[in-house]
């Protein structure tokens, strides 16, 4: 994993975040193996092999949850170093300027995940400020993300979803106040 690539890692951190029941109104996103391998295939993390794994993750994902809602810069630092303990070796990419970390030999889902999102966080401190680890803006949930927009106006924890809940929500509420108005 290359170490400026914290735009990706972060991306995954928020990602493994809002899978959380709380995220889904009481449905666990990772609720079973399977569906935890989809999940590391998607992020193109190691392949999880056991039932301990998914255990594993979902304590990694209340830990990387619990940095992103409480987003001081010491906080997150002592944390996210934490989460990049599996490191194995930091080297120089070949043929380049750019750092890389690689797993220890027989790392686990979980560890290949707590270094991704440690690197994020990481990275998004350093890069970008404490400011850019937030709560969802949507009024029915309870997703977090850390914002590695360039203008850093993100809103929501999954722009696809709770964006578009908001946006037909308010014009529905347009549309109701219009036909009484008009009515």
């Amino acid at each position: 994993m290359a170490l400026d690539d914290y735009v990706w890692a972060a991306g995954v951190a928020t990602d493994l975040v809002n899978t959380a029941p709380e995220v889904w109104h009481g449905e666990d996103h990772l609720p079973d193996l399977g569906s935890l391998v989809a999940f590391a295939d998607l992020h193109s993390i190691p392949t999880p092999a056991h039932a301990s794994d998914l255990r594993a993750v979902h304590r990694l994902r209340a830990t990387v949850r619990d940095l992103i809602d409480h987003p001081g810069r010491a906080g997150l630092i002592t944390g996210a170093s934490a989460l990049t303990s599996p490191a194995g070796n930091v080297t120089l990419l070949p043929d380049s300027a750019r750092w890389a970390v690689s797993l220890r030999p027989a790392a686990t889902v979980t560890d290949a995940l707590s270094l991704t999102c440690g690197v994020g966080v990481l990275g998004a401190v350093q890069t970008l400020g404490v400011e850019r680890f937030r709560g969802c803006s949507a009024p029915t949930c309870q997703g977090a993300f850390i914002d590695t927009t360039r203008p850093g106006r993100r809103r929501y924890c999954m722009p696809g979803l709770c964006g578009n809940r908001v946006n037909v929500a308010n014009h529905r509420a347009r549309r109701s106040t219009l036909k009484h108005h008009n009515g």
